[in-house]
């Protein structure tokens, strides 16, 4: 009886190393993410858009918004005609009175492209079905030599 209890608790014992072992064995080790890998992420779930895109929408006087996703500061030195200002990071919190209409084609623009993929994703996923986001941002925009406010 004695040898029966003794290999029962063996059972116990190896029964739970291996759900211990096999937790470990799955459980991924994940590196922490850059910057770039969050904006590299965003863009495999957004549309982008040329500036030559953007300026020729922007002209085409079909109704849109343009969002400058840049601080304050940024958006006073200069900004795409008819644009409005709503910093990335007061997006979630402040879109929905900027633009109350989630059918809105949006063209989002920061500096270089990368906060206007991580806020144009974001309004992806608050249900804004039409955001793009212009690749190149202001400084392809001043490159090309197109208009500014």
């Amino acid at each position: 009886m004695k040898r029966f209890h003794r290999m029962k608790g063996v059972w116990v014992i190896l029964v739970a190393l291996t759900f211990a072992l096999s937790a470990c064995a799955t459980t991924k080790a994940t590196k922490p993410m850059t910057a770039a890998d969050f904006v590299k992420e965003a863009k495999a779930k957004i549309k982008e858009i040329t500036v030559a895109e953007a300026k020729a929408k922007i002209e085409s006087g079909a109704p849109l918004v343009v969002l400058d996703v840049r601080e304050p500061k940024e958006y006073k030195k200069g900004h795409l005609p008819k644009a409005i200002n709503l910093p990335r990071g007061l997006l979630e919190f402040k879109v929905t009175k900027k633009i109350p209409n989630k059918d809105a084609y949006i063209i989002v623009y920061c500096k270089s492209g990368g906060r206007s993929s991580l806020a144009t994703n974001t309004l992806r996923q608050m249900g804004y079905k039409n955001a793009v986001s212009m690749a190149g941002g202001w400084k392809a925009w001043v490159k090309a030599g197109y208009p500014v406010e």
